[in-house]
């Protein structure tokens, strides 16, 4: 059973975390909410740490070696319960190892550690990838959180006045994203100017996705206030919703979805990260709430 932490910073804004994912569930600044409710309706998560793949695996599988394993969308982190290895009343440590429900998909030794930490007007997290074992570890981490669109909740408009501004002008094409998830050599266009990309539910289709972005933040933009997210060792970036949903989702990953046309192994997978034994990765990611 998922348990509920608490944080609370100098000025009064808390954020609110699950065990289970280690996934932040609320962060409210001056008493508004700003992480997207979770309603099943639409989307029933709020911000999933992805972990060890991003994205669908071809067949729902990876292969290792001579085995095959199976692997659902965005891998297992996100439905597990983490452990808490350190909280005060702004920050918590969680930690994910694996185990014999983990070594059914995935056959290797890990450690996987989310610090969060909420600050005024803000909320930040610190991820650690430990490969404790003696052969490479080939894996992916994201982060995928979505926020009320718009900011005080209620319906979408077309021209709400909404955008997503990236810190660099950004290649206005991103693949096509095919059957179950796989993403296709074909491109689809995006309305993007420079860095700004503006907002209309009707441009949804699926995720638009920047792989190898040069941005290395984005801010979700509306009417008196952003969201602004900084990310650090993420090179790939989304940008998804669903038609009817309101909510928007900034995403910033290492690695992302199998090619439909790839049959290979989980280590020579597009993007996969090959830890050494011993080694650990660092990955961070900073929200804040201006204006």
């Amino acid at each position: 059973m998922s348990t509920r932490i608490e944080l609370t910073a100098a000025d009064g804004t808390t954020a609110t975390l699950a065990t289970n994912g280690a996934e932040p569930v609320s962060w409210r600044v001056k008493g508004a909410e700003y992480l997207w409710s979770g309603d099943p309706a639409h989307w029933n998560r709020h911000a999933p740490w992805l972990f060890p793949v991003v994205g669908a695996s071809a067949g729902g599988r990876v292969k290792v070696g001579s085995e095959s394993y199976p692997m659902g969308q965005h891998g297992f982190a996100r439905d597990l319960p983490f452990t808490v290895v350190e909280q005060s009343a702004e920050a918590v440590t969680l930690r994910l190892t694996d185990g014999p429900e983990t070594r059914a998909h995935y056959p290797f030794t890990f450690q996987l550690d989310v610090t969060a930490r909420v600050r005024p007007a803000g909320l930040d997290f610190d991820v650690t990838v430990t490969n404790p074992g003696d052969t490479p570890l080939p894996y992916a981490l994201g982060f995928h959180p979505a926020f009320p669109w718009p900011f005080a909740g209620g319906a979408r408009a077309k021209e709400g006045g909404y955008a997503v501004v990236f810190d660099h002008p950004e290649r206005p094409f991103a693949p096509q994203v095919g059957p179950g998830g796989l993403l296709l050599r074909a491109e689809q266009p995006i309305p993007l100017s420079g860095d700004t990309l503006p907002l209309d539910p009707a441009i949804f289709t699926e995720a638009f996705v920047f792989r190898n972005a040069g941005s290395r933040s984005m801010r979700f933009t509306g009417p008196g206030k952003t969201i602004r997210m900084e990310m650090a060792d993420f090179p790939h970036l989304a940008v998804w919703t669903k038609p009817t949903a309101p909510f928007l989702s900034l995403e910033c990953w290492t690695g992302y979805a199998d090619w439909a046309d790839f049959s290979g192994d989980l280590t020579e997978r597009d993007s996969q990260r090959l830890l050494p034994p011993g080694a650990e990765a660092r990955h961070g990611v900073r929200l804040t709430l201006e204006g």
